[in-house]
Order: structure tokens, then C-alpha cells, then sequence
């Protein structure tokens, strides 16, 4: 943000790529800030750009202020992903005041400084809609289903039933929001909802009555605080064959709808219907958007680049809104004409209900005359004034117990809702639970009737699980009688999260905000040996971290109290299911031995049936919302049973990847043949499977090469044809195929540029199966990058499990080239460069050019034949004339033949014995080699466990750990040393022999 105007966003993947949007202010406050000595942020420089809350408010809450004394209506909305700081905007935290009590603060303040001839009405309500539903939060009581949305032809759509509480200063206001805190952080944890995906609405109705003149002028001051704008692909139904998470965002999705139309309307396009009527918050909307209202949209988007798809669609909404033109009217009535036709459409109200009925309802959204308005108004305060009375009392009893008495304070996801419930540890034993009948009395998922007991005796308080209910302390499960300790933290059920306070004495100046909902998880996290660490964050030699990888353990600490909660929903629903979290790639590699990504996936077994599905993140956050709309049918006691196709719990079975063996191809690259017995490793480096492969040079009809085919060096290769076979010999020990003998395997592998995997045949019901599958490849013109392939790369061999049920792997090899005799070729880049040039004729021109590379080999191997030949008559011709044979004379052409001779000189008998005895040291050598590569793959193998061998989290396991992997290094080294010394003492005893035989031959 280079001006407080314009916002900048630059594509992290494209940085070419630079987007500008300009609005009405824009305002920077990620960095550059300092505390005051209230807790106040300020800009660290005065010339700095950071704007704090009072720089918003002096900006925002001074013109939503002015245009409730002028009589407008007035409508704020926050709008922006969840973490980029709506919240914060609009209620604030701590000494951060946010714009709703600024203003509501700032408004009283106003009025003590005005003319003693006005009377002044001020109401305050709060409603929060989640899933279509509307909820009062000044309310105790919930209504099953929420309040009504209903349509007046004067008032507009208005909710049924709506508290509306007359205020006489800003201290009540602020016990109002904390008591409608209150109501929300018991309902999100009663309904199993986050709190950013409700729509929080805060209502000041704002009446001036001109006595003198007998005039009103009214002001309905809209504050509403939206829910997460994430969008669906990122956090919604991306390929899954359900609808998008149940009607949690209908209410954003259809906002953007109306947002879209007014738009157009105002660009001058033709807009045939704005759907207002499509969902709860645009109906109560529809003035603040379209109608009688000045209205401000503050778009919260955040700096991170890992968020750039999400803030640049909010840039996009907000550069959509800012085209919105809404006329606005001033909202006055005289005192001796008001009637219910003169009254400005209301965005909230109390409904049609008698004054005896809501004694607190506003009066002007009941349209009654203007002789009842000041008694009504006077009544309205002497009832809400009673109330107050009973409620100050109440906080100073909490006050003074909170002073006295060890206690439990909830911890929530959401900041604002963190601290908000208390719940008092009396002397002696008291039950925790569902339970009216507890002296705690807890609401949440997982939680039984009785729950837990907590005992206060002798300055000491325990905790102890009731039965097999689930309790947590300090990140480890406990099943008998715990001391807890001051700022000790309790998880009750599958995700109830609560602070132990202790005594007096014990509490000191303590920061308790350090204590917040990320701060449980990670210790649960780290209980479960899960951190950062061990999805290998810190892998590079700087020790710095991988972004990547922290990013995938921010997704599992985000996932692990939502898969908790899943689990418990099953359980109570009795669908069987046990869901658990796993990290993709954890533990695997790419074909040169680099980490692959790393993403989190959700792993779910059917415990009654065994069938097994794999999440993405994005299906099963989709599926959990889902899922909470059944359960919450379950909890209202209608019916919860749906068909097996709308079942959030039940997928179509589908193939499951078990695990990967590497296989390094280097022997290959020097014509030797290898067999290997390696590990199938799952996405937790676990041994799922052991693979026998062997993978042989061969000859074009599929004869397996010998020793002598052997090459000391891979440049030998280039330019000839390569064959080679690839045999799956079985599969043993599968774990998949133990847990349940119904199952079956596939196995697949696809090699260098093969355009498709390709897949053994299934094999079922056997826990070692016998696979006995060939097949041969063929290089006909061997590249340079082909051969840099075998001696860098590993054949990566995937084990599929198959369920009954499933659609297997399709085990025929469509689009793949192959050769005469039906092998299938790899390195084709030239062929298919070739291939391409001419797709019209492409098959002619295909075959005729296979064919002449055909002929190209066999003219190229006769060559080096001839070559050979040649080179092997100058070295006999040479020997001849050494030895002064008398036979000089002859010409060595007409002497030696390739055919051979019929009759052999003496010295021409030992040169050939000397030629044969070459060969055979050559032999040896490429033997030598042979067993050093071999020994080099198991010292690699060594050295990868070596790398996924991490410390245990426990200290007792720590001498064990030690030593173990100090026996590993031992026995590394060993490998490394014998090898080479093997190696070093071949090549000097085939040296020493070769040397030998020269002197002979001299």
C-alpha cells in the first residue's frame, strides 16, 4: 500500500504479474508499530504508514456517527477471509478498541454534551445467523429452527421476535456485547460451529425527539461482521460428489450475488432480479445494500503470499461494491403525524408483537401513535433498569468468586470468544457434564452427562475421568486422578478446551493470551509426537525452515481438533467411521531421492467393514460441514437418517495407495543385471510390503546378458540399442492384505518417459502374492540424457490396495510405441519429434522411420565389428613382426582371415592366448564392478533409513536411540570401508596378472 488509496498485489508465482486496486481509503497496519502504555498500537514512526484503530475510526466511525445525527441510516460491513482481521476491525482486542464500541462509546459521549431539550432513545441488539438460521444473542433461550425473517410492506423484512434493549450509557452497551459474547461462545460450542463461518449483526436503533419542534429524526446504525469469505476451492467441495459444505455459505455466496447485480445496475446494465430474497442476510440486508443507507465496506485481506487467490478475490468484491449507489433520505416524522407509511424501512426489528408482549421492543418498529411514544419509551427503561439491577449483581458475585476461587476459563478458536465462560471449582467435589443436575454443567461434543469430577480439598484440585470419558491435560490423555496446577490445560470430550486458574496464591502477573486455541492444539500435536521437526521443516543445511513444510503442519494442527470432533459425531451416529490424520509424502522421495510435497490428508476406515477412503483437506472440511448438519438434525431430534448417496460418511470404495519401493537403476546403466528384495515404504516411512524385482540387460529376443557384456563405462552405450527387462517376481508380507484377507494388490511403475503407469494384473485374497510379471524395454538409439537417467534416478514401484467393490487399474498399455517384436520403447524424444511434424501421415511415416533406425543399428554394429577386427589384425601383424617370425614375408591380409585360419603359427598360438586371457581379465573386472555397485545400493539403502531414523520424544528412550543409531553408523562405515577395500584389492590383483602376462608376451 503506497498511498492511502491504492493496494498492490503482486502473484507470488508470477511476479510479473502486478494487479493495483483503488478505493476510498486503504490502510496499512501489518508492521511498522509500537505499544503505548495503555496496550495501545501506534505507529513506530511518525511518518510511517501503519494505521492503528483510531486512525479507522476517525476515518470510518466519525462519518458513520455523523450520519446517525442527520438522520441516515448507517451500515458498516466487515468483509475478508477468516484471520485477516474483520473481527479486529470491528470489535477490537484488549486496550485495541475496534469500530463497534468506538462508536457506540463516542455516540454516548455526544449525547451528554447536547441540548437538554432532546430526549435521546437508544436501543442495542444482536443477532448472529449461522446455516440460515437466526439467533438472538440477548436471549437465554434458543428456539428450535431460529427466529423468523418476516416481511412488513412499511417496516421490510424484520426478525421475528428480535430483542431490542433500551441503553442509557456506553457501560451498559459493553455488558450487552459481553453477554451477547457469552450466548455465542455457548451456542458455537453447543452446535459444534466455528464462529467464522456465523454472520455476527450488531443493531443501534438511534432516535432524536425534538420537543419544541415536535420532530424525530431516527437512525438504524447497521455494524456487521461477516464470515470467513474463504472460497470453495480452497476450503470447500473441490472434487467431491457432494454439494459444497450444507448452507454454511449460502449467505457470502448470495451477498456476492446481490452485490454483482446492484453493480451492473449501477454501470447501466439491464438487471432483471436482485436476488435479495435468496437468503437470510441479504434480506435483512436489503435497505443497507440497495436501499435507504449510507454504507461502508471494509475489505480485511491479508499480506501473506500464501493467501494471494483469496485476497485478490476480496480486492475483486470490494471493487464490485464500491460502483453500489444508494440514495439515502434523511428519516424525520413530525410528532402529530407520525404514522406506520412514514417510518423508513427498518433493517432489524422486534416484529408485530404487543407492547405487553415485548415490553423492550423498540416503539417506532411497532408504528404507534406519537401519544404513547414517551410513556412507552419511560417503561421500556424502568423494565430494562430492573434487569440491569439483577445483572449487577450478578457481576459482582462472579467478580468477587473469580477473586476467590480456582477456575476454569474456555478457550476458543476464535480470540474474541476466548475467556468468555467461567465455571467455579467450589470446596469439597463437584460433577462436570451435560447434566443439568452438575454443579458444573458443560456443553460441547464428546462430553457425557457426567463427565468428569473435580475435587477442591486442602488447597489442592484433581481431576478424574468418569468411566471412559475422554479428558486431556496438558496434551496427554489421563484416566485416573490428575493435580492440576495453575494455568494447567484441560481438553474435556473431542475438543473442549479450558485453562485451569488456580488459587490466589498461586497466580501471579501471568500473560494468560499465550495460552490460545493454537497453543492446546500444539501441545496435543506434540503429545502424539507430531511437530514441526518431524515432517522434516528443517531439512537444508542453513537450518533454516521449509515454508512448505510448515505450512502443512499449520493444516494438520488446524485439522486435528476437527477430525476429533468427526470421530465423536460417528460414534453418535453410529456410522462406524474412525478417521485419522496423515501427512502425504511424509516419508517418500522422488525418483532422485528428493522429498516430495507434503500435504495433509485425512485417512478413514469403516471399523465394522474395513473399507478404507483417503481425504484430501478440502473434502473433508466439506464433508465435516456436512456432517454437522446431520448431527445437529440428530441433536434436535428429527430424523437423521439419509440415503447411502447424501451420507457424508460413505464414499464409493476406490483404490488406496499403500506405499513406494525405489529401485536404483544404475547397474543398468553398466549392462548387469540386478535383483533386489526392497521395502514398499507408506506415508509414514513404515514397512508396508517387501518387493522382489529383478531388472536384466537383455537382448533384443529377450536373452539375459553375461558377464561379458558388462561395460566400464556407460559413454559405451550411447548412440546402441538398450534392452532390458523388468520382472515383479511377488509381493510379501502386505500389512493391507493381513488386516483383511478379502483384499487385493496392484503394483505399477512407470519409467523414464513412458507417457502412462503400467499396472500388473490384480491379485486377491493371498498375503504373499506371486505376480511372475516381464516386461521388456527397449532403447533404439540409447541419449545421453537416457543414460544421466540410469545413473541418477530410482524406477519408483507404487502398491495399490484394491477393495471389493472398486474399479481395478486398467493393466493394458494404450499410446504406448513399441517395436517390431512388441517391446516397448523408452527414450522416443526423437522419435516423437519425428512423429509430430507429420500427423497426417504420421503412421507411414512412424513405421518407415523405425524401420530405417533399425538398419541404422544393425549398419552401426557391423561397423564396430569391422572395427574391431581391424584393430585385432594390426595388433597380431604387430606381434608377428616382434617375434621375427620367418614367415615375415607373407602379408598379414592374405595370412589372417576373419573367417579364421586353418593352420595357426606358433607365436600367432600365444598371442591368441594372451587375447583370450585379456578377455578374461576383462571379465573379472566388470565382475568386480559388479559386486561394488551392488554393495554401494545397500549402503544407500542404509543411508536413507539412516535419514528417516528421528529421536524419540521421550528422554528414556533417548540411551537406546543413541545407541542404536550409533551401531547404524558402525555398521554404515563397515559396509563403506569393506567395499572399497574389495574393490581396491580386485583391481590390484587383475592389475598385477595383466602386468604378468605383458612380460610374458615381451
Amino acid at each position: 500500500m503506497h498511498s492511502g488509496t491504492t493496494t498492490t498485489i503482486q502473484d507470488p508465482k508470477n511476479p510479473e504479474h502486478v494487479k493495483t486496486f483503488t478505493f476510498d481509503l486503504a490502510y496499512w497496519s501489518h508492521s511498522g508499530f509500537q505499544m503505548d502504555k495503555d496496550g495501545v498500537f501506534i505507529s513506530a514512526d511518525p511518518s510511517g504508514k501503519f494505521a492503528g484503530q483510531r486512525d479507522v475510526f476517525r476515518d470510518l466511525g466519525g462519518g458513520i456517527l455523523d450520519s446517525a445525527w442527520q438522520g441516515y441510516n448507517a451500515t458498516l460491513l466487515a468483509y475478508g477471509q477468516t484471520g485477516s482481521g474483520k473481527s479486529y476491525s470491528m470489535i477490537g482486542f484488549g486496550a485495541n478498541k475496534g469500530l463497534i464500541p468506538s462508536v457506540c462509546e463516542e455516540l454516548f459521549q455526544a449525547i451528554e454534551n447536547r441540548e437538554r431539550n432532546q430526549e435521546y432513545q437508544v436501543t442495542f441488539s444482536m443477532l448472529e445467523i449461522y446455516n440460515e438460521q437466526v439467533r438472538d444473542l440477548l436471549s437465554r433461550t434458543k428456539k428450535p429452527g431460529g427466529l423468523k425473517v418476516r416481511e412488513d410492506q412499511q417496516l421490510g423484512f424484520y426478525v421475528d421476535g428480535l430483542k431490542s434493549v433500551p441503553c442509557e450509557n456506553y457501560a451498559q452497551i459493553e455488558r450487552l456485547m459481553e453477554q451477547g459474547t457469552r450466548i455465542r461462545t455457548t451456542a458455537s460450542t453447543n452446535m459444534n460451529a466455528s464462529s467464522s463461518r456465523s454472520h455476527m449483526v450488531i443493531t443501534i436503533q438511534f432516535k432524536q425527539v425534538f420537543l419544541d419542534r415536535e420532530l424525530t429524526k431516527q437512525s438504524s446504525i447497521n455494524l456487521v461482521d461477516l464470515a470467513g469469505s474463504e472460497r470453495q476451492k480452497s476450503s470447500g467441495s473441490e472434487g467431491d460428489r457432494l454439494r459444497e459444505g450444507s448452507r454454511v455459505n449460502l449467505s457470502l455466496t448470495n451477498l456476492g450475488n446481490v452485490i454483482s447485480a446492484l453493480a451492473d445496475a449501477a454501470m447501466g446494465k439491464r438487471v432483471l432480479h436482485v436476488p435479495y430474497r435468496d437468503s437470510v442476510l441479504t434480506k435483512l440486508l436489503q435497505s443497507a445494500l440497495g436501499g435507504n443507507s449510507r454504507t461502508t465496506l471494509i475489505a480485511a485481506i491479508s499480506p501473506a503470499d500464501i493467501c494471494y487467490e483469496e485476497t485478490l478475490s476480496t480486492l475483486r468484491y470490494a471493487e464490485r461494491a464500491k460502483k453500489i449507489r444508494n440514495k439515502a433520505v434523511v428519516n424525520t416524522s413530525t410528532l402529530m403525524r407520525e404514522s406506520r407509511t412514514e417510518n423508513n424501512k427498518l433493517l432489524l426489528g422486534c416484529g408485530n408483537s404487543s407492547m405487553a408482549g415485548q415490553p423492550a421492543c423498540l416503539l417506532a418498529e411497532h408504528g404507534l401513535g406519537p401519544h404513547a411514544d414517551p410513556m412507552s419509551w419511560a417503561h421500556q427503561l424502568e423494565q430494562a433498569r430492573k434487569e440491569w439491577q439483577q445483572q449487577y449483581v450478578a457481576i459482582a458475585r462472579e467478580r468477587q468468586m473469580t477473586e476467590t476461587l480456582p477456575h476454569l476459563l474456555n478457550v476458543n478458536e476464535d480470540p474474541q470468544l476466548t475467556g468468555v465462560l467461567k465455571y467455579f471449582i467450589q470446596p469439597g467435589s463437584c460433577d462436570a457434564g451435560q447434566a443439568t443436575s452438575n454443579a458444573i454443567t458443560l456443553h460441547g461434543l464428546g462430553i457425557s452427562e457426567k463427565h468428569a469430577s473435580f475435587t477442591n480439598l486442602d488447597g489442592k484440585v484433581t481431576v478424574t475421568p468418569h468411566s471412559k470419558c475422554k479428558v486431556v491435560v496438558n496434551g496427554v490423555p489421563i484416566t485416573t486422578a490428575t493435580k492440576l496446577q495453575h494455568l494447567d490445560r484441560i481438553i474435556l470430550g473431542s475438543n473442549s478446551a479450558y485453562l485451569y486458574i488456580g488459587f490466589p496464591s498461586e497466580r501471579g502477573s501471568d500473560d494468560l493470551s499465550r495460552f490460545d486455541y493454537d497453543f492446546f492444539q500444539l501441545e496435543r500435536a506434540a503429545a502424539e509426537g507430531v511437530s514441526a521437526d518431524k515432517l522434516g521443516a528443517v531439512n537444508s543445511g542453513d537450518g533454516k525452515a521449509d515454508p512448505s513444510v510448515l505450512a502443512v503442519f499449520q493444516d494438520y494442527i488446524k485439522l486435528m481438533p476437527l477430525v476429533a470432533e468427526a470421530n465423536q459425531m460417528s460414534e453418535e451416529l453410529g456410522k462406524g467411521l474412525k478417521m485419522e490424520l496423515k501427512v502425504k509424502n511424509l516419508a517418500l522421495s522422488d525418483s532422485r531421492g528428493y522429498d516430495l510435497q507434503k500435504e495433509v490428508m485425512v485417512k478413514v476406515t469403516n471399523q465394522r467393514t474395513h473399507e478404507v477412503w483417503i481425504w484430501s483437506k478440502a473434502k473433508f472440511i466439506n464433508r465435516k460441514f456436512l456432517m454437522e448438519e446431520l448431527y445437529q438434525r440428530f441433536l434436535d431430534g428429527e430424523d437423521s437418517h439419509v440415503a447411502q448417496e447424501d451420507d457424508p460418511f460413505w464414499d464409493p470404495l476406490e483404490v488406496i495407495h499403500l506405499g513406494s519401493a525405489h529401485i536404483w537403476l544404475q547397474s543398468l546403466a553398466y549392462c548387469m543385471k540386478l535383483e533386489e528384495q526392497v521395502e514398499f515404504l507408506n506415508c509414514d516411512g513404515l514397512e508396508e510390503a517387501v518387493l522382489h524385482i529383478h531388472i536384466s540387460p537383455c537382448s533384443p529376443t529377450g536373452q539375459a546378458c553375461g558377464e561379458e557384456d558388462v561395460v566400464i563405462d556407460p559413454l559405451e552405450l550411447l548412440g546402441k540399442r538398450m534392452d532390458f527387462q523388468i520382472r515383479i517376481v511377488r509381493c510379501l508380507g502386505a500389512k493391507w492384505l493381513k488386516e483383511d484377507a478379502e483384499r487385493g494388490v496392484q503394483i505399477g511403475y512407470r519409467i523414464y518417459d513412458l507417457p502412462n503407469t503400467l499396472y500388473t494384473k490384480p491379485v486377491w485374497k493371498t498375503v504373499n502374492p506371486q505376480i511372475e510379471e516381464t516386461v521388456q524395454f527397449t532403447a533404439l538409439n540409447a541419449s545421453q540424457e537416457f543414460l544421466n537417467y540410469l545413473q541418477t534416478n530410482a524406477l519408483i514401484v507404487d502398491l495399490w490396495g484394491l477393495q471389493e467393490g472398486c474399479a481395478e487399474r486398467s493393466c493394458c498399455e494404450p499410446d504406448l510405441m513399441t517395436t517390431g517384436e512388441g517391446h516397448i520403447m523408452v527414450d522416443t524424444k526423437k522419435i516423437s519429434t519425428v512423429m509430430d511434424t507429420g500427423k497426417s501421415t504420421s503412421n507411414q511415416i512412424s513405421e518407415l522411420y523405425l524401420k530405417l533406425l533399425k538398419l541404422e543399428q544393425e549398419t552401426e554394429l557391423l561397423r564396430n565389428i569391422n572395427r574391431a577386427l581391424r584393430e585385432e589384425n594390426v595388433l597380431l601383424k604387430a606381434s608377428l613382426e616382434k617375434t621375427g617370425s620367418s614367415q615375415q614375408a607373407h602379408k598379414p591380409s592374405n595370412t589372417l582371415k576373419v573367417t579364421g585360419m586353418t593352420e595357426q603359427l606358433p607365436a600367432a598360438r600365444d598371442i591368441n592366448q594372451v587375447c583370450s586371457q585379456q578377455a578374461s581379465y576383462d571379465r573379472e573386472f566388470a565382475k568386480a564392478l559388479k559386486v561394488f555397485y551392488q554393495s554401494m545400493n545397500m549402503a544407500r539403502g542404509q543411508f536413507l533409513r539412516l535419514r528417516l531414523y528421528k529421536p524419540p520424544e521421550d528422554d528414556q528412550m533417548l540411551r537406546p536411540f543413541v545407541h542404536q543409531q550409533s551401531q547404524m553408523l558402525k555398521d554404515f562405515g563397515d559396509l563403506l570401508e569393506s567395499s572399497l577395500w574389495k574393490l581396491k584389492n580386485d583391481v590390484t590383483l587383475i592389475v598385477k596378472k595383466k602386468r604378468e602376462c605383458l612380460l610374458r608376451v615381451e
